[in-house]
């Protein structure tokens, strides 16, 4: 049996176990949250090196692709120091290719009229594949990267000041605490500023897209008609999404036995699957993701 592992800074509580059949192979893929706490993410990852095949790393990204440059975390030097023998992955591989196509599923697959919706990416450089793919299908878009990730509340319109301002920005995030950019400790729990100054921004939006601890952060009550294009979530998150009455919500990775794993496990297992000790090209990615069955999760949250 495969065994895949992802050891997340995020909250222990969204921690989630499956085992499945994948191309005649058994897959055990479970996630191990360690609340914030990057030495013991650190411990655990030593503890499992070489007795599992294939790591993910959740809760933070080793390394940003975006703007044609690739932005290493500093913070993340210690999780790749920890491991020898077993490839550690951290959704990045699978964000370009998997979360660009998940725009062609919505044209394709569901027949949504996409051309002309008003898009908010909450950070674009962590989603770059996938908020390419909405400004190339020819939306309306607005990229939030330095509200959100710097809380600079200044909204980018244009690609080409989108590409000027990570170019800037970029290595000198990359450098800072994690804590500072992305919020480990959040959970379906933790207390959201529904009525700030920000949520004017989901009003004049019609699609929401992006991490989805950061499309929750300034989410009004009110979110009649709105559409989700996001990472992991749990059923309780797909129930927080119903009562503010979203309309729909796409989940750019399977829903498996209640919850979506984040990028990070399925580009793990896709790797283990593989029997490859490092990351694989985004093509073949993308073929063994239709050689599983693996497609977008969508659930119409106002349906049934």
């Amino acid at each position: 049996m495969k065994q895949v592992v992802s050891i997340s800074i995020g909250s222990s509580k969204r921690d989630h176990e499956v085992t499945l059949e994948l191309l005649g192979q058994q897959v055990r893929m479970w996630r191990e949250g360690t609340d914030g706490d990057m030495s013991a993410a650190v411990a655990k990852l030593r503890a499992y090196d070489g007795k599992v095949d294939a790591f993910g790393m959740g809760g933070i990204d080793l390394f940003l692709n975006a703007a044609d440059r690739t932005y290493w975390f500093r913070d993340a030097k210690q999780f790749r120091d920890a491991v020898s023998k077993t490839p550690l992955l951290d959704g990045s591989g699978l964000k370009g290719a998997v979360e660009g196509d998940v725009v062609r599923f919505m044209q394709d697959a569901l027949g949504l009229q996409v051309a002309g919706k008003r898009v908010l990416v909450t950070s674009a450089v962590d989603r770059w594949g996938m908020a390419m793919a909405f400004a190339d299908a020819g939306c309306d878009m607005t990229y939030g990267d330095l509200l959100y990730a710097l809380d600079i509340p200044i909204m980018i319109h244009k690609k080409s000041a989108l590409i000027r301002a990570c170019r800037i920005m970029a290595p000198i995030a990359s450098q800072l605490p994690f804590k500072f950019l992305y919020p480990a400790e959040a959970d379906h729990t933790t207390e959201v500023e529904s009525e700030s100054k920000h949520a004017q921004l989901y009003r004049d939006n019609d699609i929401i897209t992006g991490d989805y601890k950061f499309v929750r952060k300034y989410m009004p009550k009110d979110m009649r008609g709105k559409w989700i294009v996001t990472n992991t979530t749990t059923a309780e998150d797909v129930e927080f999404l119903r009562s503010t009455g979203a309309e729909l919500l796409i989940t750019s990775t399977p829903r498996l036995e209640g919850r979506t794993f984040g990028t990070n496990v399925i580009e793990a297992t896709l790797v283990a699957i593989e029997g490859a000790k490092a990351a694989l090209a985004p093509q073949r990615y993308l073929e063994l993701l239709r050689e599983v069955g693996f497609a977008p999760d969508v659930i119409w949250l106002q349906k049934g």
